[in-house]
């Protein structure tokens, strides 16, 4: 847009000058005219024909024509124009025509003699366009080339502007990536421009509303698993005591339902509470722990009911102390859930290995089984709470895995879900990690 706008005004501007100088010449040649008696000359001065140059390199070109059309001194060669109805006498006018294969712009006038003569003559004073496209060349590249220096500089301040202006917005957006799911701090104000200040204060008022109802609803859980714990180990306790005083029958069967209802109603409130626990925004000790012990006590913890369904439950790992930080009773829930959730869904014969290793600067937990494995397009889905995969028929309430990716974002680590890496005939699964930071 600057080219073409400055294209046409550098145009204009060469246009103006020529165009007076050929008007110009024309008055000149009017002067030279003489009429007598009805008849009309031409005597040209030698101030006018060096004023004119005509036929010099760059000169000005004229002709002038008397009332009847014919040529009375000048280059017959120039172009005639027509004289139509809007045309007016002593008025200058300007076109551009060709002439032997080059372009030359014409000046032309109907001077009005009718005082010498009887109807107007025409003059005309033409020049080639050489000069004012030249002219114009010139103009463009004083604007154009100084542009083409400025832009790359104008683009570099704006750059460099642009970058400074949204380097506090980069910084804003990496402190809220780099935020724990459950931070609901309010942000500084200050490390953001003041022009999204009242943003931030808006983010911020949402960020209470939601720590608020976080919390309510974190309380309302903890509360109800509180309250239903009394209950349900009073009806387990009765009816363990009915069992005791009831003949072998359909009443004892029930009392056993009764007795496994509660107990799954337990573990569930159990989950309910240390989901809350976990949750909770506050912030818990972190004391270095050894993992690889805790791994290998929680596995033992299961090996009796392992060996009633027909798993295979082992342990792989160092006896050296493996180090990281963490919360103990927390940590040992996600291996409990980690390893109840192998072995509900591992048939028999199968086997589950709870492994701890180290890989540069991380520690990997992992429990891997030989069960049907989990699908790709499930794996995400698995951590939601009460979510079961399509298909199961295993018992279980859907808490485990929330649980386990709960405490593990509490310990700052990663789950990942691979598939089993079990040597056949156990080459099916699931392979559940864990990545800790390791202290070492």
């Amino acid at each position: 847009m600057s080219i073409a706008i400055t294209y046409v005004v550098a145009q204009n501007l060469a246009n103006t000058p020529y165009d007076h100088t050929l008007a110009n010449a024309l008055q000149v040649l009017e002067q030279q005219i003489e009429a007598d008696n009805g008849l009309v000359s031409l005597r040209m001065s030698t101030s006018a024909r060096l004023a004119l140059r005509t036929r010099e390199k760059d000169g000005i070109f004229w002709k002038a024509l008397n009332p009847n059309r014919e040529l009375i001194g000048g280059d017959g060669e120039l172009p005639t124009p027509e004289r139509t109805a809007t045309t007016h006498t002593n008025t200058v006018y300007y076109a551009t025509q060709t002439l032997q294969d080059f372009e030359i712009r014409l000046a032309y006038v109907w001077t009005d003699l009718s005082t010498r003569s009887t109807a107007p003559i025409l003059l005309v004073a033409a020049e080639s366009m050489d000069r004012r496209i030249e002219l114009a060349n010139n103009i463009i590249k004083g604007v154009i080339i100084p542009q083409f220096v400025v832009l790359p500089i104008a683009v570099l301040l704006v750059w460099f502007g642009l970058s400074r202006g949204i380097a506090p917005l980069g910084a804003l957006q990496q402190r809220l990536r780099a935020r724990r799911p459950d931070d609901f701090s309010p942000i500084d104000v200050r490390v953001a421009p003041s022009e999204i200040g009242p943003l931030i204060i808006a983010m911020n008022e949402l960020l209470t509303r939601l720590d608020s109802t976080m919390l309510t609803q974190r309380r309302f859980v903890a509360d109800a698993a509180h309250q239903l714990k009394t209950p349900l180990a009073g009806l387990r306790t009765q009816a363990e005591l009915a069992m005791r005083n009831t003949p072998p029958g359909e009443t004892q069967a029930s009392l056993e339902q009764i007795i496994a209802g509660t107990s799954r109603a337990t573990r569930l409130v159990n989950q309910l509470l240390l989901m809350a626990n976990a949750e909770n925004p506050n912030s818990i000790a972190m004391p270095p722990i050894n993992i690889a012990e805790l791994a290998r006590e929680q596995t033992l913890g299961w090996v009796d009911i392992a060996i009633q369904k027909g798993i295979d439950l082992g342990f792989e790992g160092t006896d050296a102390a493996i180090m990281l930080r963490g919360q103990r009773l927390l940590l040992g829930e996600a291996i409990n859930n980690l390893i109840d959730n192998a072995i509900r869904y591992t048939p028999a014969p199968g086997r589950i290995t709870v492994s701890i290793t180290t890989q540069r600067r991380q520690v990997i937990l992992a429990v891997e089984d030989s069960g049907p494995g989990i699908p790709v397009e499930e794996r995400e889905r698995v951590f939601d709470r009460f979510y079961r995969v399509l298909g199961s028929t295993a018992e279980g309430s859907g808490l485990g895995l929330a649980i386990v990716r709960e405490i593990a974002i509490r310990h700052h680590a990663k789950i990942v879900i691979t598939e089993s890496q079990q040597k056949p005939p156990y080459d099916r699964g699931a392979r559940i990690e864990i990545h800790f930071l390791s202290l070492s």
